[in-house]
């Protein structure tokens, strides 16, 4: 989802492109972001394998992780995606990538996130709902 938000983001700045941010600051502030998110990213993803379980969203879990950033994000590693895409939309000046974040992050909330609560939900039981009700879900 977000490499075809970051995907059309690009061709439509590409197209048409629109600014929001200062040429002085872009660069500065978005690669730093792009970095956070790129850490972010790798340290959620160890503690899965730390865990025992796979990291890419159509294997099975296998556990409940409550270490590292899930024990203030239920969701690090979209919350990573959704910072790299920010950074890059920042870091190139892209208006369109900022606006297909928006989009990317709805859809997220909206479908792939209650689909992946309900899944857990139904194989983890109170375990889960325990997690749930102690961790938000972004930040």
């Amino acid at each position: 989802m977000y490499l075809a938000a970051i995907a059309t983001g690009w061709i439509l700045g590409f197209v048409w492109p629109r600014r929001f941010v200062p040429d002085g600051v872009s660069t500065a502030l978005g690669s730093m972001v792009v970095v956070a998110a790129v850490v972010l990213f790798f340290y959620s993803g160890a503690k899965f394998r730390a865990a025992g379980t796979p990291v890419p969203g159509n294997r099975p879990t296998t556990a409940i992780v409550r270490m590292g950033p899930y024990r203030f994000s239920r969701n690090p590693i979209y919350l990573a995606f959704s910072l790299l895409q920010f950074g890059l939309a920042v870091w190139t000046n892209d208006l369109w990538m900022m606006g297909t974040l928006v989009i990317a992050i709805g859809l997220m909330a909206a479908i792939v996130i209650p689909r992946e609560e309900e899944y857990l939900e139904t194989k983890f039981g109170t375990e889960y709902l325990d997690y749930k009700a102690s961790v938000r879900r972004w930040i």
